[in-house]
């Protein structure tokens, strides 16, 4: 059980009623508060919770229309997706609970401070290197549209500026980050046929790729469904067509691919996971064809090397930069 869940569920008796528990970990919470129901944005936590409380969860980047009479907010990593989160909630509790909670590294405790503009926050419970905090919504704001929290940049491209728009919770919120800049230097000679832009963001790869190679059919995949929507936002500001997946990992890709380019995660929460990207590395060979090639960018002190030639083949550094490499190998 995580930790959040039993600081819950050591106030159980609050949570007995009609419950919205939002960005919920994927364990038997659920399980223990019958009269709950669950809103997921990450993807893999979604089907493991659809398969053990069916028809129990809602995913997507909105809240479900369902009404509640209170809601736990499990606090997101982004300040901006959080206040995103609890305006939507609070919007629809006025005169009611709206719950918070999270670790300490976390930075809960600072982040109570984003309840005070709906009331008085005080912290009921502090266990398990977590803690709970309440506020009764005593001002109830007016609901903000998503689409009017974006951010608008544009990258400088050969072919002119590509026009980006990144959403609250989204990797490098507002900006290009480093890594996907020196991938971005280093798309020339793409095999032609279906590219997987494989943890896509806001979408910057994706959007970059089908702009410079038009009749390659281009996949953008990512497991947050904020990433997804930002990415159909890209497309869309620039006048172009992709297929956009929201799933889990590697697994959710199309097969048969002739290129999949990742700018790969590493970090889930305050938490470090490599798993995604392992996964990756682990089975791109099954989703390429013949002659298909993977092409990453990574931090340089990150040991993928290996990893790819144990499960593609040869692996070369095609190019590298300040603190990342970008790797390059084509299957057999």
């Amino acid at each position: 059980m995580d930790p959040r869940s039993e600081v819950l569920l050591r106030q159980a008796e609050l949570f007995q009623g009609s419950l919205l528990l939002a960005g919920l970990p994927a364990d038997d919470l659920l399980g223990q508060l019958p009269n709950a129901h669950g809103w997921c944005w990450h993807a893999g936590d979604q089907a493991t919770l659809d398969s053990g409380f069916e028809g129990r969860t809602h995913f997507g980047v909105n809240a479900p229309e369902q009404p509640f009479e209170a809601a736990v907010v499990f606090l997101p990593k982004s300040r901006d997706l959080a206040d995103y989160v609890l305006n939507a909630l609070a919007s629809r509790l006025a005169g009611r609970e709206l719950y918070l909670v999270g670790e300490k590294r976390s930075g809960i405790e600072a982040a109570a401070k984003q309840l005070s503009p709906f009331g008085k926050p005080r912290k009921l419970d502090s266990a398990r290197h977590c803690q709970l905090w309440l506020v009764t919504v005593d001002h109830a704001p007016q609901a903000v549209e998503l689409e009017s929290l974006a951010q608008h940049y544009e990258v400088e491209m050969e072919d002119g500026p590509l026009k980006v728009v990144s959403l609250p919770g989204v990797f490098s919120h507002g900006r290009l980050d480093r890594g996907s800049a020196l991938l971005l230097k280093n798309l020339d000679k793409l095999p032609s046929g279906n590219v997987l832009d494989f943890g896509c963001g806001a979408g910057v790869l994706g959007a970059a790729v089908k702009r410079r190679y038009p009749h390659n059919s281009v996949t953008l995949l990512d497991v947050d469904a904020f990433a997804t929507a930002s990415s159909r936002l890209t497309l869309a500001a620039n006048g172009l067509e992709a297929e956009v997946l929201t799933g889990d990992g590697i697994d959710a890709a199309p097969m048969g691919l002739s290129t999949i380019l990742s700018n790969p995660p590493f970090h889930v929460g305050v938490h470090t996971d490599y798993q995604a990207t392992e996964n990756l590395l682990r089975k791109a060979r099954l989703h390429l064809k013949s002659g298909g090639e993977l092409r990453l960018v990574a931090n340089s002190f990150l040991r993928y090397q290996p990893l790819i030639e144990e499960h593609l083949g040869v692996c070369a550094i095609k190019a590298e930069g300040q603190g990342f490499r970008i790797y390059r190998a084509k299957r057999a």
